[in-house]
C-alpha cells in the first residue's frame, strides 16, 4: 500500500493517478473525502495533521509514504511529525516534495521551509528520496483572469529566468521513487529543459493562443503590495518576497539532467505544458473554465 499525503493538489493527485493506471495499490490522504476524485480502487483517508491520531490511522499497512506536508512558513515541521508516524507504523520508504533552493540562505525564508523534513526523512533510517522541484508550469495557470480580460500578467521576477518543470514530469519521478529502490539516498532537483523567465512563458502562450500575452513589471514593494493583496498573510508574503528576489537576481537559473535520468526521456518543456492546457487560457473558455 501506498500512501499519498497531499493527494487532491497538484503534484500528490497525479501520483495517484499514474499509480492507480499502473495497477498499485494507492490510499489518498485528504481532509475533505467528499471532494476527493480519485480512480476507481483508490482508497481515501480522512485525515488532519492537526489532528495526529486520524495520520496515524491512515499509515495502517503502508509501504511507502508520499509526503507533502509542507503548504507555508507554519508547516515546517508538519513533515518531522509525519517521519516519525511512518517509521512507527513499519513504512519502509519515504519520497519527500521539497523545492529548489531549499537550504540555501540566499533564497529567503521559504529555503528553510522544507529542511526540517528534508532532514527528518535523512535522519529516519528508511529509504528515502528526497525531491526539489523548480517553479511548476502550472503556477501560470493564476494568469487565466487576467489573460481571460485582456490585461498583464505580473512579472515579480524582473529578468531573471527559472528552470520552469511541468509538474506531470515532478509526479512521473516520484512515482519511479515510490516504486524502484535505486533512488533510495538520492536528491533530486527537478527542472525543465530551459531557464525561461516571466517574459518568455508569456510569449508562449502568446503564440499557443495566437493574440498578445502582456507583463507588467512589479516592484519589490510592487510585489509585496500585489502578495497583500492576494490575501497572503505578512510571513508567507515575505518568505514568497524573498523568493522572487532570489530569482531576480539568477538563483533559480539551474537546469539540472535529474529528470531525463530519472524518466529516460528530455523534461516536457514550458511550450508543451501550455500547449496541453491551452483551454484554460483561451477566450472561448471564459465561462467553462470557472
Amino acid at each position: 500500500m501506498i500512501l499519498i499525503t497531499g493527494a487532491t493538489g497538484t503534484i500528490g493527485g497525479e501520483v495517484v493517478r499514474q499509480l492507480a493506471a499502473r495497477g498499485e495499490k494507492v490510499r489518498a490522504l485528504t481532509r475533505d473525502p467528499a471532494r476527493a476524485r480519485v480512480p476507481e480502487g483508490v482508497e481515501v483517508a480522512c485525515a488532519d495533521y492537526l489532528a495526529p491520531e486520524t495520520v496515524e490511522a491512515a499509515m495502517a499497512g503502508v509501504s511507502a509514504l508520499f509526503a507533502v506536508s509542507v503548504f507555508g512558513p507554519g508547516d515546517a515541521e508538519a513533515d518531522a511529525a509525519l517521519v516519525g508516524m511512518a517509521r512507527a507504523a513499519g513504512v519502509r520508504r519515504i519520497v519527500k516534495l521539497s523545492a529548489i533552493g531549499t537550504g540555501d540562505p540566499a533564497s529567503g525564508p521559504g529555503g528553510n521551509w522544507h529542511l526540517p523534513g528534508e532532514q527528518a526523512v535523512r535522519a529516519s533510517g528508511l529509504e528515502w528520496t528526497v525531491l526539489r522541484p523548480s517553479f511548476f508550469a502550472s503556477n501560470t495557470l493564476s494568469w487565466a483572469d487576467a489573460i481571460h480580460a485582456g490585461g498583464p500578467v505580473p512579472n515579480m521576477t524582473g529578468t531573471g529566468v527559472q528552470g520552469v518543470v511541468d509538474p506531470r514530469d515532478v509526479s512521473e519521478v516520484a512515482v519511479r521513487a515510490l516504486l524502484e529502490p535505486r533512488h533510495a539516498g538520492r536528491t533530486y532537483t527537478l527542472t525543465g529543459p530551459e531557464a525561461i523567465g516571466t517574459g518568455d512563458q508569456a510569449a508562449v502562450l502568446a503564440s499557443v493562443l495566437g493574440r498578445p500575452v502582456r507583463t507588467v513589471d512589479l516592484s519589490p514593494d510592487g510585489t509585496r503590495e500585489f502578495l497583500t493583496a492576494a490575501g497572503l498573510g505578512d510571513v508567507y508574503v515575505e518568505g514568497v518576497g524573498a523568493g522572487t528576489a532570489y530569482v531576480r537576481e539568477g538563483g533559480g537559473a539551474q537546469v539540472a539532467e535529474d529528470v531525463p535520468e530519472v524518466l529516460g526521456r528530455r523534461a516536457r518543456t514550458y511550450r508543451t505544458w501550455a500547449e496541453d492546457h491551452r483551454a484554460v487560457f483561451a477566450r472561448d473558455s471564459r465561462r467553462t473554465s470557472r
